[in-house]
Parts: structure tokens; sequence; C-alpha cells
């Protein structure tokens, strides 16, 4: 069974960057209900969170290693068809690249930029091999 293609232009990933993911985890857990799973990011743990059926639906990380400078706010992760051509049209709009391309495996790649309005979200490029972004 193959998997379906995302949407480009749809909302793939949302992740939280906290200084402290601990009790932010907590309180997301007691306040909507989701239960949480470790990440491994080597040294520490991020949150994967789940609703009610157990799908994963959420990051919830800390903002060290990748994430690290990153605002404490909810981070979208937008499906974007060529990250490359998307970044070139960032700079030539206004916007800034706050993350450069990093891989996501399985020829996933994602960046972080910002809007001319100061919003911040991900781009992210589906590989062959399509992996959900965490943390």
């Amino acid at each position: 069974m193959t998997k379906p293609s995302p949407t480009i232009g749809g909302i793939d990933w949302t992740d939280l960057t906290v200084p402290d993911a601990e009790p932010v985890r907590t309180f997301y857990e007691r306040v909507v209900g989701w239960s949480s799973e470790p990440f491994d990011m080597g040294g520490y743990s991020d949150h994967c969170m789940k609703d009610a059926s157990g799908k994963t639906v959420a990051g919830i990380c800390h903002g060290k290693g990748e994430n690290a400078g990153l605002p404490a706010q909810w981070l979208v992760y937008l499906n974007v068809a060529d990250l490359d051509a998307s970044l070139c049209a960032v700079a030539e709009l206004g916007g800034r690249v706050l993350r450069e391309p990093r891989s996501m495996g399985g020829g996933s790649r994602m960046a972080v930029i910002e809007d001319p309005a100061g919003a911040v979200c991900a781009l992210f490029q589906h590989g062959s091999d399509a992996v959900e972004p965490a943390g």
C-alpha cells in the first residue's frame, strides 16, 4: 500500500518549542487531554503528544539543539513542493530564513522562516520516503 501524497500548502505538523518542555507538556496533558511519549533528541527528550485515539498530533520541544533560539510559539510545518524554490521566494518577498534547510530523514527537508509581518513557520518538503517531522 502506498502512502498518500502530501497536500502542497497543507499543514503537515505542529511543534511547540519552549525553554522547558516538561511543565508545558504536563499543562497540555491536563488541559487538552493529550498523552505523551518521549522522543530521544540525544541527551534529552522532546515529547510526541497523542490525542485520545493514540494518534500523534503535535510535538512539545525544548528550546535547545536544533530548536535553540526559536520563539516560544506553536510552529506549523507547511508542505511545499520545492523547498529551495520556496526559500528563494521568501527572500524575494521580504521574509527571512531563520533556520537553514536540514534533513529530516527519508529525503525530507525543512527550514524555518519568518514572513514579512514577523510570523514564523516551517516549510517542509517530503522526500520519497516521507517521514513525520518531530522536534
